[in-house]
């Protein structure tokens, strides 16, 4: 018997490498419309900015309880003052919290106030002082 020639062994073919894609061609911008001239413009007369009014709800002195009282003083003050006089007594008795500067440490007298709580932030505190406000 003839022995058959073995056919010739094809070489493993490498995978296709993916071609690089061509970026897209840019295209170009579609050109802006000249402006038209306008007819000239008469000066307009300058508005004056108008001094914000306050509300007048907050500027009504209220009386404040017997326990506010002894923070902010027993006349009637407007809502603004009374919050601006807690500030300064906080301030006074270094009673913002060290780490978190919106928390307030209550003494004695803010404790009255504050419904009890011994922290209180800054934002409750508006809303616990208006209790004490009539």
């Amino acid at each position: 018997m003839a022995k058959q020639k073995a056919a010739p062994k094809k070489k493993a073919a490498a995978p296709k490498k993916a071609a690089p894609k061509k970026a897209a061609p840019k295209k170009a911008a579609p050109k802006k419309a000249a402006p038209k001239k306008a007819a000239p413009k008469k000066a307009a007369p300058k508005k004056v900015k108008a001094k914000r009014k306050p509300n007048p709800s907050f500027m009504k002195p209220l009386q404040p309880s017997a326990a506010l009282a002894a923070i902010v003083g027993g006349k009637p003050l407007p809502r603004t003052q009374v919050v601006k006089k807690l500030w300064e007594y906080i301030r006074k008795h270094g009673l913002q919290d060290s780490q978190n500067k919106r928390m307030i440490n209550a003494d004695d007298k803010l404790k009255a106030v504050f419904d009890g709580k011994k922290q209180v932030s800054m934002f409750d505190m508006t809303k616990l002082v208006n209790k004490h406000l009539s």
